[in-house]
Parts: C-alpha cells; structure tokens; sequence
C-alpha cells in the first residue's frame, strides 16, 4: 500500500497536484453542489417574489415565505458548506494527525448526508407549493421559470450530496479498515534467532 497510511496519513505534506485535485469525483461534485446551489438560491431571491398590485411581496410559491425562505436557507448554506469543504479537501492532504483526518472524514460524511435530507425535504416542499399555485393568485410570466428552476436544482443537489456522502462513507470505511489493520497487524520484521 506504498506507505498511504489511515486517511493517507503517509502521504501529509506531500506537494499540492492542482490536475489531479481536479480531476477526482469528489471535487467535481463539491463544484457542482455549489453551482447549483446557488442556482437554488439566487432563482428565489432575483425571482421568487412578486408584487401584485401593491408593495408588499408574495413568495411565488403558493404565497407561503416558508417556502422560499427555506429554499434561500438551504441554497446559502449549502453554497457556504461546499466551499469550506472544498478547501478542507485542499487542506487535508497536509493532515498529519490520523485523529483529526478521521473528524474531517466524520463531518463530511454527517453534513453531507443531513443535506442530502434537507435538500430532499426541500425539493419536496418547494414542488408540492408550486403544484398549488394556480395562475390566478400570481402572475406567474416571469416567476414560474425561476420556480422551475429552483425545484430542478433542489433535485440536482439531492444527487450531488447524496453521492457526496457515499464517497465519504466509501473513503471512511477504507481508511477505519487501514487504520484497523495496522493497529491489530503491526508490522513484523524479519528478525530470526538462530538457535
């Protein structure tokens, strides 16, 4: 195993390989995430209200805030998740301690799955509002594109972070195999007495 240690221990403080960093699935989906968080986010809050008549705005979700306050709510802090995870990636390489690459692992993978349930929760909610809207309540011309849009990349980031959290399941089961492994199998050396 060349030495890759728990969580690739072995290999703390070895140089940064931009190309390589890029190209892994688990970036990839880290900027996708954020593409389409904000997507989610910035749909709701450049289009998700309207005016009718009057000063007051009204979310374009069935008139329920709820809606688009969760919408905005999840989008903003999942923007902010991905881009702190994505610097933990940059860093982690440079994690020496087996401890604290086994904490950075944990929270990913509890992060990742819980926002795969509230993006779930989210998709949900926002689809079945816009189910109910009808046309007469709200002039729907412009809103309903950026309703449409928020309800296909609330989805979207249920497929980006749920698979975000089975990498991380993934590379924790791996690395708690190695770091069981090297606890419970030390290396023997080859030290024969000759009798």
């Amino acid at each position: 195993m060349d030495g890759a240690g728990s969580f690739g221990a072995g290999r703390a403080g070895s140089a940064f390989d931009l190309i390589a960093f890029v190209k892994q699935p688990q970036t990839i989906l880290r900027v996708l995430a954020w593409i389409f968080s904000m997507a989610v986010f910035a749909s709701i809050i450049n289009e998700g209200y309207v005016n009718m008549g009057s000063e007051r705005l009204h979310c374009v979700f069935n008139k329920n805030a709820d809606a688009c306050n969760y919408g905005i709510t999840i989008g903003i802090v999942a923007f902010l998740a991905s881009v702190f995870f994505l610097a933990l990636d940059v860093y982690f390489p440079q994690i020496s301690s087996v401890k604290d690459r086994k904490r950075a692992v944990l929270l990913e993978m509890v992060f990742s799955g819980f926002w795969t349930f509230l993006w779930f929760v989210g998709f949900c909610f926002l689809a079945s509002q816009w189910s109910r809207t009808s046309p007469e309540e709200l002039p729907l011309e412009q809103a309903s594109d950026a309703a449409r849009a928020a309800i296909a990349f609330s989805f979207f980031s249920i497929l980006t972070w749920g698979y975000l959290c089975l990498l991380a399941v993934h590379s924790f089961k791996n690395t708690a195999f190695m770091e069981d492994k090297q606890r419970l199998l030390p290396k023997q050396t080859n030290s024969l007495s000759i009798v």
